[in-house]
């Protein structure tokens, strides 16, 4: 029995797998150690994961984002080995979830655009190198956040057409005062922020949305994938909701700057399920 988990920011995809079938599959809050806390995680494990999962469990595998450093991945592991003490408990970033449930044992461009935004570069077995990730404050670039951002920017600044700002309103119903408290003085403000990334969403074909889009994406491509000697010979895939619903401008960003794009999926879940099963990658 092996338990696959991917936990990002918004949502945690916890799946149990018994060879190629899959036994349960279920989805709890998201989790982030650089913004929760030990007993948030503890709370996820005891109320959501112990009662779907119950008996043995031979190897876990968590993949997560703020596992880029050694104290996290520890803490993380204490939490579960407190649950599943005969457990073998593997626990790394969220990169490498993207590597393996995109690329496999194949060599490309690894790529998140969700709530976040990252890449890499992977070999068929290891991250060679990775692009600096600066989180929400700074940089993000191409994520729900940042497209949120510049959404609700272009509402507030007036940069919207009317057409679009009156639909906003009609969503939204949003102060400023409101907006300035949420964004700066509430917990998660990068969800919060990510959340108006689904009104672009909405209007994507609007030709104002499709530009804000494009642009977020040119963003990513310059601070993401361009610094990487050789993307222009290499598959560039991309794992998340961002990724995946805006996939038709993502593309057209792909093919105008003459790179080659390779899958993009919604979520690691599938592509993980395959990775540690015995189907494999055709």
């Amino acid at each position: 029995m092996k338990l696959i988990i991917d936990a990002g920011s918004t949502k945690m995809q916890c799946v149990l797998l018994d060879g190629n079938n899959v036994k349960n599959r279920f989805d709890t809050d998201g989790y982030n150690p650089n913004y929760s806390t030990k007993q948030d995680l503890n709370t996820i494990v005891e109320t959501r994961c112990v009662p779907s999962i119950p008996g043995f469990i031979q190897s876990i595998y968590y993949y997560g984002t703020g596992c880029g450093n050694e104290r996290n991945c520890l803490m993380i592991k204490e939490v579960f080995q407190r649950y599943y003490p005969q457990a073998e408990i593997h626990v790394t970033h969220d990169l490498m979830a993207a590597c393996h449930a995109l690329l496999g044992h194949e060599r490309g461009i690894a790529c998140i655009l969700g709530t976040g935004s990252n890449a890499c570069v992977y070999d068929g077995e290891r991250i060679t190198e990775r692009a600096v990730s600066l989180g929400y404050l700074i940089g993000d670039e191409g994520s729900g956040m940042h497209i949120g951002r510049e959404v609700v920017k272009a509402y507030f600044y007036s940069f919207m057409p009317e057409d679009l700002r009156q639909k906003f309103d009609e969503t939204y119903h949003i102060e400023l005062k409101d907006f300035i408290d949420k964004a700066y003085h509430q917990p998660q403000p990068s969800k919060y922020l990510a959340t108006f990334a689904r009104f672009a969403g909405e209007h994507q074909q609007d030709p104002f949305i499709h530009d804000l889009v494009l642009n977020c994406f040119e963003s990513f491509l310059k601070a993401f994938v361009f610094r990487f000697e050789g993307c222009k010979t290499m598959t560039v895939s991309f794992i998340g909701s961002v990724a995946y619903h805006f996939q038709d401008i993502l593309k057209e960003c792909i093919k105008k700057h003459d790179l080659t794009i390779g899958e993009v999926m919604k979520s690691p879940a599938d592509g993980l399920i395959r990775y540690y099963s015995f189907i494999g990658y055709s």
